[in-house]
């Protein structure tokens, strides 16, 4: 059996996809929402049209202990901790924690995997990111997946136990690589909606593509993360993913922020959160991020896109 905390869109099409495979327990935050989609055997409010298979069980109140063969976290990046914090008692029992979120936690600058083994010291953990819309998961579309996890034998289980006939995992032991790429490519998301939603074109977008993966890999590599894993799926792979569709909630952000209208405060956007702790990272390591520092300063209203375009335009000129 195969836990998913978090009933969004990513969490439900996870619990789709794996019902393949057996039982899985889908756990919603609110009550309401959990006895809704038990009802309607449906998602409407995240993942709408996708029927949940018959051996997706909906729960929701307080996280017991299970025998669970491993437990899913897709819950936001930002409230990671408040989670396990909260659930500690019911996620301790032994199987591996795999995290789904891409982002840094903004007060502590920590990873998704750092947070887990703060709050629950010991506990095997797992992260499973990569180029993924949930509407193509849930929807059995081929999809492939980076599954890092730094313990060879945990990691080779849950690459067996979470693969599906559609949803392909590629093992890695790079924890750092796979986090950092999932998170960063986030921030460029936003900065190639913005440049496309100002009318700025195609150029500029693959240029601010190309010159951000230059960042993610500068910024990822300071921080401990390999080369090869930032060039693959879950970072390369996933960057030109979410900056060239409006299903990736960062890059409609970033159309949003281009074209000077509001968006939805109930859409979580990792990239944003990101941007700013990213920026205080590079400030401590002494690196030269320009696009992260752009779309920070968009994301908390100092600049403007003509402006950040302008600011990053005067650079001076260099060797690539």
């Amino acid at each position: 059996m195969i836990r998913v905390m978090g009933a969004g869109a990513f969490g439900t099409a996870l619990a789709v996809s794996l019902a393949e495979r057996g039982p899985v327990t889908l756990w919603a935050r609110d009550v309401g929402h959990a006895q809704e989609m038990a009802r309607a055997r449906r998602n409407d409010r995240r993942l709408p049209g996708i029927d949940l298979p018959d051996a997706v069980t909906v729960v929701s109140g307080p996280i017991e202990p299970s025998k669970a063969e491993a437990t899913l976290l897709a819950v936001p990046a930002q409230t990671l901790r408040s989670f396990c914090t909260e659930h500690a008692g019911g996620l301790a029992n032994g199987a591996p924690l795999v995290t789904c979120c891409k982002g840094v936690e903004l007060a502590t600058g920590l990873r998704p995997s750092q947070v887990i083994a703060e709050v629950l010291p010991g506990a095997a953990c797992a992260v499973l990111t990569g180029p993924s819309f949930a509407g193509d998961i849930a929807r059995g579309l081929p999809t492939a997946l980076t599954l890092a996890c730094a313990d060879a034998a945990v990691g080779q289980r849950l690459q067996a136990g979470l693969s599906t006939s559609v949803l392909r995992l590629y093992r890695s032991s790079d924890v750092i690589g796979a986090e950092l790429g999932g998170a960063l490519k986030n921030v460029i998301a936003i900065a190639s909606g913005a440049a496309m939603g100002a009318g700025l074109g195609d150029s500029a977008r693959a240029a601010l593509m190309t010159r951000g993966f230059a960042e993610i890999v500068r910024a990822a590599e300071a921080m401990g993360a390999a080369r090869d894993t930032l060039s693959g799926l879950s970072g390369f792979g996933d960057l030109v993913l979410t900056c060239t569709s409006e299903q990736s909630r960062n890059y409609r952000f970033g159309l949003s922020l281009g074209r000077n209208e509001a968006f939805d405060p109930g859409v979580t956007v990792e990239g944003a959160a990101t941007a700013q702790a990213v920026c205080d990272l590079a400030a401590r390591e002494g690196l030269d991020l320009p696009i992260t520092q752009a779309v920070m300063m968009l994301v908390s209203g100092r600049l403007r896109v003509e402006q950040a375009m302008d600011m990053l335009l005067k650079r001076p000129l260099k060797e690539e």
